[in-house]
């Protein structure tokens, strides 16, 4: 089984990642707690700076070609580069604003740019750059996807009919708007790969997150309930109330536990029980037990939940004996060191599932109750068992009978103290 702890604690694997500055810098103005509204306005970033550099770039060529004849376009683009470089401050006023001021500029920029220079100079290819607007809005937002994409074909269609071939600026100049096509195709294949690349690692990012929560999902769920009952949950069982014919339960209370941990600080306390419960909850996973719960420093453990009689009670006896090694060896608490009383009972039970904000599975009936008594009236250092959990496992372990003893609301009942496995004994002596 997956431990919680570690998964909670550690990091998650990172698939590919963008730089921490261009993860800053396409960040800029986002104030949403919405990760789905996040990565779209990231990209609507991502488009925003994609026009300003492609700008730039006409600006600069526009410049060394023709200052003074293109004077006007020099003026839009430098309008263009501050419009497209202040749209990360419109987020916070929407989620969509920014997106839809920066489609509008771009939208209707073009159709100016196009109309001074022509249709020969192939600026209208960036309308083709329309089917990126869905990483704007997203395709739950598919309403306002269609209406923008349809608005750009439409600019698109009446750039194509009405645009002047030549345009209106530098009319003459053929190898002009040659040069402006060449660099228009080039610069429209850029983005695309660009604006494509940069949604389909977001959607990776973002599916890798999704992956490592739904493992620690995964794992918290099972350290509440075993796997298979959380198999019946998530199948669509709405109930999971079972019999049990022969639950074998364990109780395990630390003796003196209450006075030691009197003078001692929280931290201690707290080091000492989750140091000891780990050892416990590792042990279970060896032995194939399945822990239930922890009631202040009363730990509680069964087997048996899958039908196997025997064989389970074998292995809970073994987490017994295992448990009281454990804790012969665990360092003291403060200054004193404490034993471990555990008892052991067999017989019929009910399991289940309760609770709704924390569910919670638990075993209830006579072998609990019955298992309880066995570990509070018995002594410390020592596993007490019942006769008829003595009758189940009694072949392979050693005993020793302790005779009858008084239980409140009980008639006397004979009971036995687990002393050690055979098959241990068996190989020290091999």
């Amino acid at each position: 089984m997956t431990r919680l702890l570690e998964l909670v604690r550690s990091q998650p694997k990172q698939g590919f990642k963008f730089p921490a500055w261009l993860d800053r810098l396409v960040s800029v103005g986002i104030v949403t707690s919405d990760p789905q509204v996040a990565r779209r306005q990231r990209f609507t970033n991502v488009a925003a700076y994609a026009t300003a550099i492609n700008t730039v770039q006409h600006i600069g060529l526009d410049v060394f070609y023709a200052f003074q004849e293109l004077a006007i376009l020099h003026i839009y683009n430098a309008i263009v580069i501050f419009v497209a470089l202040m749209i990360p401050r419109l987020h916070r006023y929407g989620d969509n604003i920014a997106a839809i001021m920066l489609l509008s500029v771009d939208m209707l920029g073009h159709i100016f740019v196009v109309w001074m220079l022509g249709q020969d100079s192939g600026l209208q290819i960036y309308f083709t750059l329309a089917g990126a607007i869905v990483f704007m809005f997203g395709v739950e937002q598919w309403r306002l996807y269609l209406t923008w994409f349809a608005l750009v074909c439409a600019a698109l269609i009446i750039v194509m009919q009405f645009a002047p071939p030549q345009g209106v600026l530098l009319v003459p100049d053929a190898s002009f708007r040659q040069l402006l096509s060449s660099k228009a195709m080039i610069d429209t294949t850029a983005i695309n790969a660009a604006l494509i690349f940069y949604a389909l690692a977001a959607l990776r990012q973002a599916e890798s997150e999704l992956v490592q929560e739904h493992i620690r999902s995964e794992a918290l769920i099972e350290s509440i309930i075993p796997a298979s009952i959380a198999a019946r949950l998530k199948s669509g069982e709405l109930r999971v109330a079972d019999r049990i014919e022969n639950l074998s339960v364990l109780f395990a209370d630390l003796v003196g536990f209450t006075g030691a941990a009197q003078d001692l600080s929280p931290r201690e306390v707290v080091e000492y029980l989750d140091s000891l419960v780990r050892t416990f909850d590792a042990l279970c996973e060896i032995h194939g037990a399945e822990k239930i719960k922890t009631i202040g420093d009363c730990y509680m453990a069964v087997t048996g939940l899958q039908e196997e009689d025997v064989a389970g009670a074998n292995r809970i006896a073994r987490l017994a004996l295992a448990m009281l090694k454990i804790v012969d060896e665990h360092p003291p608490l403060g200054s004193r060191r404490l034993n471990l009383r555990i008892g052991i009972h067999c017989g019929p039970a009910i399991a289940g599932v309760i609770g709704e904000t924390r569910i919670a599975y638990d075993v209830w009936g006579e072998a609990v109750n019955f298992a309880s008594r066995m570990e509070s009236h018995g002594l410390p250092g020592r596993i007490q068992i019942s006769e008829a959990f003595h009758s189940l496992i009694g072949p392979d372990f050693y005993f020793e009978e302790r005779g009858k003893i008084d239980i409140r609301g009980l008639p006397a009942s004979p009971t036995f103290f687990l002393v050690s496995s055979r098959e241990t004994e068996t190989r020290l002596f091999c």
